[in-house]
């Protein structure tokens, strides 16, 4: 079968696109003019901008109705993680293949059934009347957007040309994503109070509405000439990143000692070992290795295990204190948790400008440092049972302030000066990279407060999942804050 990649065409103004390595040979880039953006163009945003909108509101609203499932399902606290974990092992075992295969077997087709399967998957969850199975569905439905997140992204960084235009589109793509994790907190509290399931149905039609849309709005692409043969290749990374990251999220569960997490470790060892060997000898390779050696691209990445690993982390404990502890209703934890996501759906399409103007390693270290400093905050003012106006509501402010820098401007630095035959490879990275490392930091936090239940208004038992996740918060900020003291010391002594 022949292979290839190319760039999702809108309006034909082919540019230079600067690349940090060699790869392969690609069609000329889509672009479009600032001034020109045409009627399909917005519809082509809008389209990637729905499926960010869906992926959002599905993990808020899931979030907020964990509790209404617990007690309906009788699945305790461990059982719940699941729920979320089963959805982050599909989508950060295979995000990473997922969005290579955008770039070689053409990112419109790849999208439309990828997000056709998550449709499915949404349906069924909200019709499966038992754990296993439901927690299954949500594995699905993260396989689903494994493809589907990558592609969306691949996409739009493929149509708009690198530089004002794309931190634009970013600016906005992300702003739909906070409107959909805000939306999903108070449709989350409304429908669980009609039932749980309605928040795994709710985005059924918003998908099918996705998959016309795009359908007819997103331009045809032609498959790769060259590339996509590797099939040991895709094997053996699809096997290796699933079992990494089933044991990332069993393994504190059942102890770092157990024989199956062991086993786990050694066998996902041994697959992205043999990955690494067949790629470095194939013709084709699935992945190439050079892109790792790029450093604002690797800290974006290890950025975005901050910012995702340390907020849903938070968001997971928040939820389960806030309603077990507290007894607060699902509509009522909603609105208390919102003032992140209005902030961040608010804040986001100001974003790109300020990337255009002061590049992205600032933004991404004022996130970092607006995320610890929300955490810290709400250590030192939580005392045994916290306030809401002057521990939990600062929190979320500080949080959705620094959410809304980070985003954009962490997509932004992962997929600057790659080919476009690569975007779909960045894209997938960082997209991988938070998913699994918010799957670690969430295994741990859940390890760390696992005896929280039945705690009551106490916040004492939570407190440990908190200091793990403000610790992750802030080796974000020293990893982005070092860099900038040597270039400054570097330039200093360049003064001398």
């Amino acid at each position: 079968m022949s292979l290839s990649t190319t760039s999702t065409t809108v309006e034909a103004q082919p540019t230079a696109v600067p690349t940090r390595a060699p790869a392969a040979p690609s069609a000329p880039r889509a672009t479009v003019d600032e001034q020109r953006w045409t009627p399909r163009l917005w519809g082509v945003l809008a389209v990637l901008c729905l499926v960010l909108f869906l992926d959002a509101l599905d993990v808020s609203m899931v979030g907020v109705a964990l509790p209404s499932i617990g007690h309906e399902l009788g699945l305790s606290a461990t059982s719940l993680q699941w729920i979320v974990n089963g959805y982050v092992l599909g989508y950060g075992g295979l995000m990473l293949l997922g969005g290579r295969m955008a770039d070689l077997l053409g990112r419109r087709r790849v999208f439309l059934i990828a997000l056709t399967v998550f449709a499915a998957a949404s349906l069924l969850g909200g019709l499966v009347d038992n754990g296993p199975l439901l927690i299954a569905t949500r594995f699905v439905k993260g396989l689903a957007a494994a493809f589907t997140a990558p592609t969306a992204l691949s996409i739009l960084t493929t149509t708009f040309r690198e530089g004002p235009q794309r931190n634009r589109a970013l600016a906005v793509f992300s702003a739909f994503g906070a409107s959909g994790y805000s939306s999903g907190l108070i449709l989350g509290g409304l429908l669980t109070g009609l039932g749980w399931r309605w928040t795994f149905l709710t985005p059924v039609p918003l998908a099918v509405l996705a998959v016309v849309a795009g359908y007819l709005l997103i331009p045809r692409d032609r498959p790769a000439a060259g590339g996509g043969h590797d099939l040991v290749g895709a094997a053996t990374l699809t096997g290796g990143m699933l079992l990494a990251v089933y044991t990332v999220v069993s393994g504190p569960e059942r102890g770092l000692f157990d024989p199956l997490t062991l086993g786990s470790i050694a066998l996902s060892v041994a697959l992205l070992t043999a990955f690494v060997l067949v790629e470095k000898r194939v013709a084709h390779p699935l992945v190439r290795f050079g892109i790792l050696r790029i450093g604002t691209v690797v800290r974006a990445n290890l950025s975005m295990i901050g910012l995702f690993g340390s907020y849903l982390s938070f968001q997971f404990v928040m939820t389960l204190y806030l309603q077990d502890g507290l007894g607060w209703s699902p509509l009522r934890m909603a609105f208390g948790l919102l003032p992140a996501g209005l902030l961040v759906a608010l804040s986001s399409p100001f974003v790109g400008r300020l990337i255009n103007r002061y590049g992205t390693p600032p933004l991404i270290l004022a996130s970092m440092a607006s995320m610890s400093l929300g955490y810290g905050w709400f250590l030192a003012t939580a005392g045994t049972t916290p306030d809401y106006l002057v521990t939990v509501l600062p929190t979320m402010l500080l949080l959705g302030g620094g959410f809304a820098f980070g985003f954009s401007a962490i997509m932004a630095q992962a997929t600057e000066g790659i080919d476009d035959s690569e975007q779909g490879l960045a894209s997938g990275l960082v997209q991988t990279s938070g998913q699994v490392g918010a799957a670690l930091v969430l295994a741990l936090v859940t390890a760390l407060v696992a005896g929280a239940e039945g705690a009551g208004v106490d916040f004492g038992p939570y407190r440990p999942g908190i200091n793990l996740v403000t610790g992750v918060a802030v080796g974000g900020l020293l990893l982005n804050l070092l860099p900038l003291v040597g270039a400054r010391r570097a330039g200093r002594r360049a003064l001398r």
